[in-house]
């Protein structure tokens, strides 16, 4: 599998936009953009990355969440690749897939694993490759350094699973990639949920 984040020198506000290709870009691969941010510059970029022989540069898009940083450039995505489109929800015109909680994707020559992570936004998905312990985390803040937050139970259900998995590569909606101490990270921002939820149930007299 190849990551490339397309939006590294955009001028424009936008969020990452991740290309996933297979590593030897063979035909059963499945060129997924992983987001499409609102930068338009991408869309030259992808004509000169070499994503394989007979197939669609991007054949599928994945939303992290439909906010306007992430998705604002899927119709022009979509009118120039037509890739297959799926997200957590149908409210974005031109998803073709509604995706939820387990289902399993395939980006470049990986199997990824769909995990709703509500909070951010009802329909934030991450998406979690056990072989490679990727894992793409949209705006989802898995990294979370103080119990001062709340977060509802659908976040802290996400991050629960997320504790249960070997991550050993973050890639987040915006900035750069997290490549050391991932699991002890998001085990680190469990903890803090945890403390704030029972900090807030102490203080309601719970």
């Amino acid at each position: 599998m190849k990551i490339m984040n397309l939006t590294g020198s955009s001028t424009v506000y936008t969020s990452n936009v991740y290309l996933v290709t297979g590593t030897w870009n063979r035909l059963e691969d499945v060129n997924t953009l992983v987001d499409v941010g609102r930068d338009l510059s991408i869309l030259e970029l992808i004509f000169e990355i070499n994503t394989g022989v007979g197939k669609k540069k991007v054949e599928q898009v994945v939303l992290t969440h439909s906010h306007y940083d992430h998705a604002g450039l899927l119709p022009g995505v979509s009118e120039v690749f037509s890739p297959e489109v799926r997200a957590g929800s149908s409210s974005l015109q031109g998803v073709d897939v509604v995706l939820k909680d387990g289902d399993s994707v395939k980006m470049g020559d990986r199997d990824f694993e769909v995990i709703h992570a509500p909070g951010h936004s009802s329909d934030s998905m991450c998406f979690y490759c056990q072989e490679e312990g990727v894992l793409f985390s949209g705006d989802a803040p898995v990294i979370i350094r103080s119990s001062a937050g709340s977060y509802e139970e659908g976040f802290l259900r996400a991050m629960e699973k997320l504790c249960r998995r070997d991550v050993r590569k973050i890639y987040f909606g915006h900035g750069a990639p997290m490549a050391d101490g991932c699991n002890e990270a998001l085990r680190n921002s469990l903890k803090n949920i945890r403390a704030g939820m029972a900090e807030m149930e102490k203080a309601d007299g719970h």
